[in-house]
């Protein structure tokens, strides 16, 4: 019988927290408080798991499932803050902390999910569900759990289980090295130059923001710009001088690759490895088959093939734009008389916005004076999302995120009943992970009374005291994308925890975050917020025609940058243990990949490589980063069907219902075919990318 562990009670974890939508106590928590907080809380779910095994009564729904559902609260809470904090404000004691429990309670995880006692009790539950008596949801919770728990090997023998636990608890601790690894090396990356005349092509704002961000690492007198996540930096788009360019992509494609102690390599192949085995030992091929079993694409010969229908086309039209961006170069040095120069991955951006200019009449880097990163915020994605869903959104600043740069707002419906609480984190820091992404605090379900506590982090650059903060044309849609997943968290309406919010095929989270990005554009929408910070203008809807027209220009470079890194996860996750062991060159085994697939295209590098791609492997996106463009079928589809409904709001209502209420409550693809009528044609996604 497991032993309980008592807590402090004097400890924030110990009880739900007393604030509004039990919003952690952020203020009260300190380093001191998680490990015995995680202690007892491992604890007192092993005493509920004995207790259910113990529990003499024939297996049920109730004694087994919704038990099993109820089990491990003081440890969610207590798991739901330290993430946050890892990933969002981590401190050499955060890290260390995490390198200790990772694997602690990977090896917790593997307690519960392979107890051969509770499986039996699950396999009985499962076998006489359909003579239960139990509701859809209750009957797809009971499927769900069986599968997952036979996927990760509930039914394995003694020495198969135990090696299991090993290969899991191995994968925690290298999960957590690669992760600080690359945000060290990101860190250490970070381009500092010597004089404003090196980012000429930059706003005031940009360049003060700069200066600020060198001044914090007390480089006084510098500038600094941090590393993004992906291999193209934004401000590549704009920097005029090209050395500063090509120092700036050099050191975005050198993380984790440079040797010393933040070199990732070795530490992703031997995931690579473990994950092969791993898998072969749950009884796949290889990881790219186990990861596929729980996703909408069923398997990875069904991902492959739509990779490559993809990317031959993406491929043509990648060179096309580089002979459009090369004659550009070729035409403009000989205006000035001066020889001429290759197109290379850290001009592409930069001549792409010229062409835009000269072909289209459109530069993004104007549009920035207008995004206002509040006004983006309050007056653009929540005014879409009160047009849509009638849902409105109240600041309060008394209440406490989890870093003095998050800001909370409460959400309630058009009734005024609650929905839940949304915070919002911007800033880059250099204790925060790179990239943006959506993490619910708290989930809403009606088994534990549950409210909803949503986060989007993002990662602008602070701009210096008094300076507004104006975002880049990639930065909204980014804001709008990971509201999208904001939503899919504040509107789920489930019983059971496990079931809620983006609890959902990896192949389909993305859906709701895509089709959110639709309303940057909108017009309506577009003029409720696009207004320039100082004059009041309204963003020239002129201007936003001709972007709309050139939208198709430059796809073949995003949607080749992205199939590379897809087929990069896909292949390096499609390995035996053997043939992973014998890769020891990381670059020609991707370099192999690409050409494969036909995407070894020496301007246009992938978004992602092994040394710094965090989604894969440290992100939970291992043989899943397929599935942003997996989801993106479904996504054109719904975006060409919001565009035929005469009811902004009606539809709204429906895609509220439909797809966002459910959460993972039902087959997610069944969801799409409710809401339209059918499955998604790709012909939306094949024309929106310019791939017919």
């Amino acid at each position: 019988m497991t032993q309980t562990v008592q807590l402090d009670a004097e400890n924030p974890f110990a009880t739900p927290s007393a604030l509004p939508y039990q919003l952690p106590p952020f203020g009260e928590v300190r380093e001191e408080h998680f490990l015995p907080a995680f202690e007892a809380g491992m604890a007192e779910q092993l005493a509920e798991v004995d207790a259910i095994v113990a529990n003499p009564e024939p297996a049920t729904f109730s004694n087994t499932v919704e038990a099993l559902e109820r089990s491990g609260q003081l440890l969610e809470r207590t798991v739901a803050v330290f993430f946050t904090l890892s990933s969002g404000d981590a401190t050499p004691g955060i890290d260390k902390i995490e390198a200790e429990i990772g694997p602690r309670l990977t090896a917790h995880e593997d307690s519960i999910t392979l107890n051969r006692q509770l499986f039996a009790r699950i396999q009985s539950v499962f076998d006489g569900r359909e003579q239960a008596g139990l509701t859809d949801e209750q009957r797809f919770l009971v499927e769900k759990l069986h599968r997952n728990s036979s996927l990760a090997g509930a039914g394995l023998d003694d020495a198969s289980s135990a090696r299991l636990r090993e290969l899991n608890g191995r994968l925690s601790e290298l999960e957590v090295q690669f992760d600080q690894k690359l945000q060290a090396d990101s860190n250490a990356l970070a381009l500092v130059v010597d004089s404003a005349e090196e980012l000429a092509g930059l706003d005031e704002g940009a360049i003060a923001s700069a200066s600020a961000a060198a001044e914090a690492r007390g480089l006084s007198g510098k500038y600094l710009i941090s590393l993004v996540l992906f291999t193209g930096h934004p401000l590549l788009s704009t920097l005029t001088n090209r050395e500063t360019r090509r120092k700036l992509f050099e050191a975005s494609s050198a993380r984790g690759s440079r040797g010393g102690d933040h070199d990732t390599r070795a530490t992703a192949l031997e995931m690579v490895r473990v994950r092969a085995e791993r898998a072969q030992l749950l009884g796949f091929e290889n990881h790219a088959e186990a990861a596929a079993a729980k996703s909408t694409a069923g398997s990875a010969a069904a991902i492959r093939a739509r990779l490559e229908q993809l990317s031959t086309p993406a491929a043509a039209n990648a060179r096309r734009e580089q002979e459009v961006l090369q004659a550009t170069i070729d035409a403009e040095q000989a205006a000035i008389g001066e020889p001429s120069f290759a197109l290379e991955p850290w001009d592409w951006a930069f001549y792409t916005e010229k062409v835009r200019a000269r072909d289209y009449a459109v530069d993004t880097s104007q549009m920035r004076p207008f995004f206002e990163a509040k006004a983006v915020l309050e007056n653009g994605v929540f005014y879409a999302a009160n047009r849509l869903f009638g849902v409105t959104f109240t600041g309060r600043p008394e209440l406490r995120g989890h870093h003095a740069d998050a800001v909370v707002y409460e959400v309630s419906n058009e009734d005024g009943t609650e929905v839940g609480l949304f915070s919002l984190d911007l800033y880059t820091r250099d204790s925060k992970r790179g990239g943006a992404w959506m993490n619910s605090v708290i989930q809403q379900n009606r088994l534990l009374g549950e409210p909803t506590v949503v986060l989007n982090t993002l990662n602008v650059p602070k701009p210096a005291e008094g300076s507004p903060t104006l975002l880049t044309f990639d930065e909204v849609e980014t804001l709008f994308h990971e509201f999208g997943h904001a939503l899919h968290g504040l509107f789920a309406l489930v019983g059971y925890p496990s079931l809620g919010g983006t609890n959902v095929p990896r192949d389909f989270v993305e859906f709701p975050s895509q089709v959110n990005e639709m309303w940057m554009l909108w017009p309506e929408v577009l003029r409720n917020y696009a207004r320039h910070h100082e004059t009041g203008e309204q963003l020239s809807e002129e201007l936003v025609e001709r972007l709309l027209d050139s939208a198709s220009f430059n796809e073949g470079f995003g949607t080749s940058e992205y199939l590379a890194a897809s087929v990069i996860d896909l292949e390096w996750h499609s390995l035996s243990p053997e043939a992973a062991a014998e890769v020891t060159d990381v670059e020609a085994f991707e370099q192999e990949v690409l050409r494969r697939y036909g995407l070894d295209l020496p301007a246009v590098p992938p978004r992602y490589t092994l040394p710094y791609f965090q989604h894969i492997f440290a992100g939970g996106y291992s043989a899943g980063y397929y599935g942003y463009i997996w989801s993106e079928v479904l996504d054109a589809a719904t975006v060409d069907w919001f565009a035929e409904q005469a009811d902004l709001r009606e539809a709204g209502e429906q895609f509220r219902r439909k797809i966002l209420e459910p959460g993972g409550s039902r087959d997610a693809l069944g969801l799409v075919s409710d809401l339209l009528g059918g499955p998604a044609p790709i012909e939306p996604l094949l024309k929106r990318r310019g791939l017919q």
